[in-house]
């Protein structure tokens, strides 16, 4: 059986991750496709109790950058391990609500860790698993921060902080997905929900589709 395809969905808090992920997913069953839909940090039920960990440290308590670091790292291996790689190994597509490029963001703005440190950890838990195609959701603070409200419920350890720091994690996917233009795409996340699945899709259809389409051809 072919191995299966790796999207993985990136950006700020606010800009329509969870939305996007859900129309793609329906997109790809409607092609018969077989569909994984995952996030991070999170994914199986070790991973999920570190979420909570790390997401809602108890009253008064805050982790520093480099333990969230090794924490996203230890649910990832797992996540891996138990979920996205047996799903690849099945032939199925896997969409991913954040992963590895999260963690090479949100733990070293603002004198977190540093990238190149963060990467080493990267590559010794990804392996040869990593995403064939990124798709990184860019939108203004300001609009985020207005959906995030709208939305409502108890915000999390990282949507509580301020201005600065949000606007730091927005360059620095911007510069993930210009750095790495072979395997991400940045979308317009201040459009419509309808136009940013369409600019998704459209994504899928070129780098993915078409490929394997050539390939078997």
């Amino acid at each position: 059986m072919n191995r299966g395809h790796f999207i993985t969905l990136e950006g700020g808090e606010g800009t329509g991750k969870s939305t996007l992920l859900e129309a793609l997913r329906d997109k790809l069953e409607s092609t018969g496709r077989s569909v994984v839909v995952t996030r991070e940090p999170g994914g199986t039920e070790l991973a999920e109790t570190i979420r909570n960990l790390v997401l809602h440290p108890p009253e008064d308590q805050v982790w520093s950058s480099m333990a969230e670091a090794l924490l996203m790292n230890a649910a990832r291996t797992d996540h891996l391990e138990k979920k996205i790689r047996p799903a690849l190994s099945s032939g199925s597509w896997v969409l991913c609500d954040r992963f590895a490029d999260s963690t090479r963001v949100y733990q070293s703005v603002q004198n977190g860790v540093s990238v190149e440190v963060l990467k080493m950890l990267e590559r010794s838990v990804l392996g040869d698993t990593s995403p064939d195609l990124t798709l990184v959701l860019d939108a203004p603070v300001e609009q985020a921060a207005h959906r995030r409200a709208e939305r409502g419920g108890l915000a999390d350890a990282f949507e509580l902080r301020d201005k600065a720091f949000h606007e730091a994690v927005r360059q620095a996917f911007v510069d993930v997905a210009r750095g790495d233009p072979d395997r991400c795409v940045l979308l317009d996340a201040s459009r419509s929900a309808k136009e940013v699945s369409a600019q998704a899709w459209k994504a899928i259809e070129n780098r993915l589709l078409a490929a394997k389409q050539g390939a078997t051809s």
